[in-house]
């Protein structure tokens, strides 16, 4: 009986050993698990920041329309310009433009 008693001991001992090193090693791996977990929800919230489509605010897009509207005036004054050099350059020949004739 005190045998095996001593046996129950010894076999408890060892189970509660093993035990606590399973506790352990399973604590570790949780914490990596979770720091990994972590720096790819940061880095999947960084992907959806520049992957997801925001809707533009009104004043964003008619801001960005008046640009736009400056540019294409912009570009439609600088043909026109050329336009009328071109005509001007027909109509007296490049000689009659130098002398001051149109």
């Amino acid at each position: 009986s005190k045998t095996m008693k001593e046996q129950d001991v010894k076999y408890s001992t060892q189970e509660y050993k093993a035990l606590d090193k399973s506790i352990s090693e399973l604590s570790s791996d949780r914490e990596t698990t979770s720091t990994e977990l972590t720096a790819v929800l940061d880095y999947f919230a960084k992907i959806k920041e520049r992957c997801i489509a925001k809707p533009e605010t009104y004043i964003e897009r008619a801001e960005r329309r008046k640009a736009e509207i400056e540019g294409l005036k912009e570009a439609l004054r600088v043909l026109e310009d050329e336009v009328a050099l071109t005509q001007r350059g027909r109509r007296g020949g490049a000689r009659g433009h130098f002398l001051g004739r149109d």
